[in-house]
C-alpha cells in the first residue's frame, strides 16, 4: 500500500504520496464509512415516521444528503484545519451512532417537524463540545475505560433492537403477515453472510468495504425477487443545495441536555481516535495541539451541520483501523475522500438510490454494525482491572440503565425532560458510572475469578 514511500514519509501527516496513491486510498476511506454514516439519518427518519414506507421520502433523502455533505465538511475541518479547529491528521468524520438513543424518543412518531428540535439541540451541543476542547486534558481522568466501555456498550445494546426490527420488515410491516417472513430474513442473512465472509477472508478494499459490498449482494437478491423499485431515483433531481434551518428550529430541554452530555462522551471518542493514529501509526504520543484541534473540529462540524439539517458528527474508528492496515498517515488522502463525500452530498439521486434499498437488506447491515459497536465496548472493557469495586460500579450502572430502558413506565411521573434522559440507556449509565467512579475509593485487589 505504501508504494515507493519511505517509512518516514508514510508516517508523516503532511506528506502527499501523489494522486495515483491518494485517490484510491481516499475513496477506500469513504467506502469503509459510507453505510455507517448514512444509517443514523435513516433510523431517525423511521422513528419520526417519514422513513421507509412513507408517502413522501423527500425529508429522509435530505437527511441522507446532509449526512454525506457535512461528513465531508467536518472531515475537511479535521484534515485541513480552520484556526484552532482541526487536528491536521487523517481523521474521517461521520454521523455519530452515540446520539441515537437520545434522538429516537424525542422524534418518535412526530414527523419532520420534530427534527427542528434535534437540530437546535445539535447546534447547542456542538458549540459546547467545541468549548470543551480547551479542557480535554483535564476531563480525561473522569472517563477511564470502565466508563467509556460501558457507554459504548449501552449504545450498542440500545440499538440492537432496531437491526432485528429492520431485518424482519420494519415498523411499517408490524402487525401483518409480512413481518418476520422468511423472505425478509433471507435478505438480511445474505447481507450478514457476505459481510462476514469478506471481513474474514477478503483483503484490502474487499475487507474494508465489506458491509457496503454485503448490502450490494442483498440488494441484488432483493431485485431478483422483485422487491426493488427505482421510482425514487427517477423522481429525484440532480443537484440539491443545503438550506439553513431546513426543518425549522425548536427548543427542547431534554434534547439540548442530552446532546450536551453526549458531546462530553464524543470528545473522549475523538481523543481515543487521535491517540490510536499517533501511537499506532506515527509511533509517537498525540500532542495537546492535535487533541484540542480534533475535539474542537468535532464540535464545530456538528454545529455547522446542524444549521443545515445534518446529524452530529464524530471521528470514525473504522477509518483509524484502515490507516493501521495501510500504514499511510497522509491527511491529504483523507482530504480527497472528503471531497468525494461533498460531491455525493450535493447529488440527491444518490440519496434516492439509497432509499431504494429494501429495509430488510439494510437490517442485515445494521445488525453487523451495532454488533461491532458492542464488540468495541468489550475491547475497551478488557483494559479494566475487574476488582470488586469496578464490578459493582459497572453492574449497578448497567442494571439501572438497561432496566429503565426496558421499563420506561417506571419513571412516567418524572418531568418530560428527565424521563427522556433517564430512559435513553446511555446517559444514566454514564452518569452513574462517572459519579461512582469518582466517589468510591479504589480497591487494588482484583477479583480472583477474573484477575
Amino acid at each position: 500500500m505504501r508504494g515507493a514511500m519511505t517509512p518516514a514519509q508514510a508516517r508523516d501527516p503532511d506528506y502527499f504520496p501523489g494522486f495515483a496513491v491518494a485517490i484510491p486510498l481516499g475513496i477506500q476511506h469513504v467506502l469503509a464509512m459510507f453505510v455507517s454514516n448514512m444509517t443514523p439519518a435513516i433510523i431517525v427518519a423511521g422513528a419520526a415516521g417519514f422513513g421507509y414506507g412513507s408517502k413522501d421520502p423527500s425529508a429522509m433523502i435530505y437527511l441522507i444528503q446532509m449526512s454525506m455533505l457535512f461528513a465531508g465538511v467536518a472531515t475537511l475541518i479535521q484534515t485541513v484545519g480552520v484556526g484552532r479547529a482541526g487536528a491536521r491528521l487523517p481523521l474521517v468524520q461521520g454521523t455519530s451512532f452515540a446520539f441515537l438513543p437520545i434522538m429516537i424518543p424525542i422524534v418518535a412518531g412526530q414527523g419532520p417537524a420534530a427534527i427542528g428540535a434535534l437540530m437546535t439541540a445539535a447546534l447547542c451541543g456542538g458549540l459546547v463540545h467545541a468549548g470543551l476542547s480547551a479542557f480535554v486534558g483535564r476531563i480525561r481522568f473522569a472517563l477511564p475505560p470502565i466508563v467509556t466501555g460501558l457507554v459504548v456498550l449501552m449504545i450498542g445494546i440500545s440499538l440492537m433492537r432496531i437491526g432485528v426490527q429492520y431485518a424482519a420488515g420494519g415498523v411499517a410491516a408490524q402487525g401483518s403477515a409480512a413481518y418476520g417472513a422468511g423472505s425478509s430474513w433471507l435478505l438480511a442473512g445474505v447481507v450478514v453472510a457476505v459481510t462476514l465472509g469478506l471481513s474474514f477472508y477478503g483483503r484490502g478494499i474487499w475487507s474494508s468495504a465489506a458491509v457496503l459490498i454485503g448490502l450490494g449482494a442483498g440488494y441484488g437478491v432483493a431485485a431478483a425477487l422483485g422487491k426493488v423499485s427505482l421510482a425514487p431515483i427517477d423522481a429525484a433531481g440532480w443537484v440539491m443545495l443545503p438550506s439553513p434551518f431546513h426543518f425549522g428550529y425548536a427548543v427542547s430541554a431534554s434534547a439540548i441536555a442530552g446532546f450536551v452530555l453526549m458531546g462530553f462522551i464524543s470528545a473522549i471518542e475523538s481523543i481515543g481516535a487521535v491517540s490510536a493514529i499517533c501511537e499506532g501509526t506515527a509511533r509517537r504520543p498525540a500532542t495537546d495541539r492535535e487533541l484540542i484541534g480534533a475535539t474542537c473540529a468535532d464540535g464545530v462540524g456538528t454545529a455547522i451541520g446542524a444549521v443545515f439539517g445534518a446529524m452530529p458528527n464524530t471521528s470514525f474508528s473504522q477509518n483509524v483501523g484502515l490507516i493501521a492496515i495501510t500504514g499511510v498517515m497522509s491527511r491529504h488522502i483523507v482530504t480527497i475522500g472528503a471531497i468525494f463525500l461533498l460531491l455525493c452530498g450535493l447529488a440527491p439521486k444518490i440519496g434516492a438510490a439509497i432509499i431504494t434499498i429494501p429495509i430488510e437488506v439494510l437490517g442485515g447491515g445494521v445488525i453487523v454494525m451495532f454488533g461491532m459497536v458492542a464488540s468495541a465496548a468489550l475491547a475497551i472493557l478488557s483494559e479494566v482491572a475487574w476488582t470488586q469495586r469496578n464490578m459493582l460500579i459497572f453492574g449497578v450502572a448497567l442494571s439501572v440503565a438497561v432496566g429503565l430502558q426496558l421499563e420506561p413506565a417506571t419513571v412516567a411521573h418524572l418531568p418530560d425532560t428527565l424521563r427522556i434522559l433517564a430512559t435513553s440507556g446511555v446517559l444514566p449509565a454514564a452518569v452513574i458510572a462517572i459519579v461512582l467512579n469518582l466517589l468510591v475509593p479504589a480497591d487494588p485487589v482484583a477479583h480472583p475469578a477474573t484477575a
